[in-house]
């Protein structure tokens, strides 16, 4: 599901249904959580709550239900579109690869061993780089209960049962059944490869699930579908990075799992991409400010509350997410012109500069989406250059038994 590197903010002060401008903030990657696309947002836009809505607002100043009856109505009129173009996108459980497809095969006790063997032997060839992003990938898959959780939060598309047939309930609980084999196989993989301190990952996916996560999507649909449309493509571009730093390093059962995870993750991708496609068509007013709202906020992955329970005491107070997502990003497999390219995609995909016809706040949004990532790219730019002057930290991951990596 959603991975590990993105960007983070604190959250949105709000008062009464009106919020605070978000402090400034330097630009990082999906990567660091001091990163901010928020920090390039104008003053325009910050008066009043982007949905014209009445959302309630919580002690902390975090905004919830923010969907208007309109909103939620052009919601529940998607339906149709939803059971005819979305549900077709789940897989059937028998046409799937399951986690046993790529793990040793335990019916023969002489060619299981063979088999770990032979597992341990190609991962022995593997950087410690591609094995802190495969944990921290595999961490952030397996917190799947906060994000059905999330989803169940969300106004007019929750499973209001449990097992309800409403056609976005049926999505949530089969993509988060979809989903579970990623976890599953990264976790089991990394087990059998002897690379990494198990222990060490399992209290970290403990520590991630007990503590939640808010994408600041204020239980509001439009905003969730921004949010996972973003978030399952670059999903799978991270995948898509392991599973190329594998190949290279000829592990090619490695590189052929990670290769299948990215491919759901862009079957996943395309379902949320869709409902938007449909929201902008039915409310373009509604879809665009959402879209920018957004971007102002910065997409928050899911793993950015990550916390071994350690790594800050080893390394002087510094933060375990940020430093997973410098590894990610240094290795290649996400990087701040990613970010900007996955943007760029979705202002493509959603045709956002050749809207027409939108209202003063819809057009400003409008223009300040369709400036932003070169905005970034900019930014990302001057980061790289300074990154590449400045004097790299040791840096150790209790993941790796306490093995240090220059960052």
């Amino acid at each position: 599901m959603m991975t590990a590197t993105t960007l983070s903010t604190n959250p949105v002060a709000a008062s009464g249904a009106q919020r605070r401008r978000p402090a400034q903030r330097a630009l990082c990657v999906r990567v660091s959580a001091k990163a901010s696309a928020a920090a390039l947002a104008d003053s325009t836009l910050q008066s009043d709550h982007w949905s014209g809505g009445s959302p309630l607002i919580l002690p902390n100043g975090t905004v919830t239900h923010s969907a208007t009856q309109e909103q939620l109505e052009v919601v529940s009129s998607l339906q149709p579109m939803f059971e005819e173009h979305i549900l077709p996108l789940l897989t059937p459980v028998e046409e799937l690869w399951q986690p046993t497809d790529f793990l040793p095969d335990p019916r023969d006790q002489e060619q299981f061993f063979h088999e770990v063997s032979e597992l341990r032997e190609r991962a022995q060839e593997l950087p410690d780089e591609l094995f802190v992003c495969l944990v921290g990938d595999m961490i952030t898959e397996e917190a799947l209960p906060t994000y059905m959780a999330m989803l169940n939060t969300l106004d007019g598309v929750r499973d209001e049962t449990g097992r309800s047939m409403h056609p976005y309930a049926q999505w949530t609980r089969q993509w988060i059944a979809e989903e579970n084999r990623h976890g599953d196989v990264l976790g089991r993989y990394l087990y059998l490869s002897g690379r990494v301190d198990m222990k060490q990952v399992e209290r970290t996916v403990q520590r991630l699930i007990s503590v939640g996560m808010d994408p600041r999507s204020e239980n509001h649909p439009y905003l969730a579908f921004v949010f996972t449309s973003f978030q399952e493509r670059a999903t799978k571009v991270s995948h898509g990075g392991t599973a190329r730093i594998a190949k290279q390093c000829g592990d090619e059962q490695l590189a052929k799992m990670c290769g299948l995870i990215a491919a759901d993750e862009s079957r996943h991708e395309a379902a949320y991409t869709r409902t938007m496609d449909a929201i902008f068509k039915a409310d373009p007013n509604g879809a665009m400010l959402a879209f920018a709202d957004m971007m102002r906020k910065q997409i928050v992955m899911p793993a950015h509350l990550m916390d071994d329970g350690r790594h800050a005491g080893m390394n002087s107070g510094r933060n375990l997410f940020e430093d997973f997502s410098e590894v990610a990003e240094g290795a290649g497999v996400y990087t701040a012109i990613d970010y900007c390219k996955i943007m760029e995609h979705l202002i493509q995909r959603w045709r956002v500069a050749d809207l027409t016809g939108l209202n003063p706040k819809a057009a400003e949004a409008q223009e300040f989406v369709c400036n932003l990532p070169a905005r970034i790219r900019r930014l990302a730019e001057r980061k790289a250059v300074r990154k590449e002057k400045a004097k790299k930290n040791l840096v150790k991951f209790s993941w790796l038994y306490d093995r240090a990596l220059a960052i």
